[in-house]
């Protein structure tokens, strides 16, 4: 599944992260990359415990329980404190897998990371180049999207960010242990979850949204892993 996600945060939270963002101190991306992906990995990121870090990260955490697209995708049981990431020209992320167990810094809690996001930040013609691509069955899509709006994509897919030539490439970015560990699973119930909803706006037989609306939480319950 390879979900866009619009408007996740409003023109003015995106502004206001994008001001405070600016004016933070960035450290070498290497920090949090895995041995392999720190030689593909050319970019800066906020330090995990730092208080804009952690300010910032509490508000996308909070959206995000407001968005019920978000919600009715992921079927999120844990998820990771989100992470921001700075590129500038010269900068970029060769292909990589992310790592599939993520330990919370300064926690004994840890993610799987089920599924990977990347919220933009800046305004796409405010930078050139920095295509978030993902490799899937049907080839590589190419991303690049509004300030405010989110990539969700499997944890597993194989993903490269694409050089900045020009401009600067602000994101956030994180992970999600979902309830439903197969992508495959968790697509067929999103679709599902999609059609209860328009039956439901429409005025839909009554009956058959019964039945379709327990077949979704009779497959939820069997499939979920608490």
């Amino acid at each position: 599944m390879l979900l866009e996600i619009p408007d996740v945060l409003t023109p003015d939270e995106v502004r206001s992260m994008r001001d405070a963002l600016d004016a933070a101190d960035w450290l070498d991306g290497k920090v949090t990359a895995g041995a392999q992906s720190a030689k593909a990995k050319r970019n800066q990121q906020l330090a995990e415990t730092h208080p804009l870090a952690e300010k910032l990260g509490q508000r996308i955490l909070q959206a995000l329980a407001a968005n019920a697209v978000f919600m009715s995708a992921a079927l999120p049981q844990r998820i990771y404190p989100p992470l921001f990431n700075r590129y500038t020209e010269g900068h970029d992320f060769g292909y990589h897998v992310d790592n599939a167990i993520r330990p919370i810094s300064g926690t004994r809690e840890r993610v799987r990371t089920d599924l990977s996001a990347t919220l933009f930040l800046a305004d796409p013609d405010s930078y050139e180049g920095g295509e978030l691509v993902v490799r899937g069955a049907f080839g590589n899509h190419a991303v690049k999207l509004p300030a405010g709006s989110m990539l969700l994509y499997p944890g597993t897919s194989i993903h490269r960010v694409e050089p900045v030539t020009k401009g600067v490439r602000l994101a956030s970015f994180f992970w999600v242990q979902s309830l439903i560990r197969d992508d495959g699973r968790r697509e067929m119930l999103l679709d599902m979850d999609m059609s209860i909803q328009r039956l439901t706006q429409t005025g839909g037989d009554a009956e058959a949204l019964i039945q379709l609306t327990g077949v979704y939480h009779n497959l939820l319950r069997h499939w979920a892993e608490l």
